[in-house]
């Protein structure tokens, strides 16, 4: 018989609090802002920290009214989280306003309008995403042409005179940005063309293509080291990604000329954004095992209608909200059994 040493109750739990799980996320997230900052250049890390510096302000401002104690709040991390988040969801030569219109709507509204951390209903990134991709499409449709796809080079100087004033670094945008994958996909099919005919556009060469699927690998792997940490449940992310897989899977085996390959979905956009980092939030997602199972699925469902029926060519960020106001109910149909009762 096997024995096993054991130290006598009480047992302590390891130590943690919210400062300490917010740096771990804003850890996670150093490799997809890495793999941003190689493709499209140093405007990535501007809008970051224009996004943070909007997002401290209104914390500070919103917790005055509140009559709440500003250095308690103001350093946990989630302000910059959200921030940072946000940051990865806009071009990076995006007007500086877009970030504060986000951080306005993210923090002040989906956040403190709730009653502050913890009391959200909505993810706050996803708030300030929605509302500015809504209001301005323009501007958040104004990506840069990935590295090796153009000859322009795009400088820190060059980066923020174009942030500030709106003026493009060649004095022309179309010469500097192109449509994202999915723009493509969703631009091209509208005109009758077939997914096959699609790939031949540049955007499909090693190139553009790669950059994406790169991107999304990194911002992957720091999601699966948060749940490996334990940080995020891995129940989330892995109903997204296979109920992503088996859905698509089988209208792609129907007809491939007509609908994305399950690769196709899951390494362009912000999927993985969203599965890892987004769909994972405590607050304004499940907290029950099998409500996890059930949030992650219906994001994968909804982020497929809305990409092929839908207005929008990703419409993750629009999933992740329909979830979150459904979550409450979720989490009450699929309560977990306390110990001592039947099922």
């Amino acid at each position: 018989m096997t024995r096993f040493d054991t130290a006598p109750a009480p047992h302590w739990t390891p130590r943690s609090s919210v400062r300490r799980v917010m740096c771990l996320v804003m850890a996670a997230l150093i490799p997809a802002t890495l793999a941003h900052v190689w493709f499209f250049g140093v405007g990535i890390l501007l809008q970051i920290a224009l996004a943070m510096s909007f997002a401290l302000a209104t914390e500070t401002a919103m917790l005055r009214l509140r009559g709440q104690p500003v250095a308690r709040f103001l350093f946990d991390g989630s302000a910059l989280v959200t921030a940072w988040l946000f940051a990865l969801c806009i071009p990076p030569l995006a007007p500086w306003w877009i970030a504060a219109i986000g951080m306005i709507a993210a923090i002040g509204c989906a956040k403190h309008l709730y009653g502050g951390l913890g009391y959200n209903l909505f993810n706050p990134a996803m708030v300030g995403y929605a509302v500015v991709l809504i209001c301005f499409p323009r501007e958040l449709s104004q990506w840069l042409s990935p590295a090796g796809m153009t000859d322009v080079h795009v400088g820190v100087v060059d980066a923020i005179n174009a942030i500030l004033t709106g003026i493009a670094p060649e004095g022309d945008w179309d010469a500097i940005t192109r449509a994202t994958p999915l723009d493509v996909v969703r631009s091209l099919s509208r005109d009758g063309l077939t997914l096959t005919e699609i790939r031949g556009d540049a955007m499909f060469a090693s190139a553009g293509n790669h950059a994406w699927r790169l991107i999304a690998c990194a911002t992957a792997l720091g999601g699966f080291a948060l749940c490996v940490l334990r940080v995020a449940d891995w129940r989330t992310p892995a109903a997204v990604i296979g109920a992503t897989i088996a859905i698509s899977l089988s209208f792609w085996m129907t007809d491939g000329d007509l609908h994305p390959s399950p690769l196709q979905h899951l390494f362009a956009g912000g999927f993985m954004l969203a599965a890892f980092f987004i769909a994972t939030d405590p607050v304004s997602g499940c907290t029950t095992p099998r409500g996890r199972w059930i949030f992650g699925a219906g994001v994968a469902v909804l982020t497929l209608a809305i990409r092929r029926w839908g207005a929008y060519p990703d419409g993750v960020a629009f999933a992740i909200l329909l979830m979150n106001a459904a979550a409450p109910l979720i989490d009450r149909l699929t309560p977990t059994r306390i110990f001592g009762r039947s099922r």
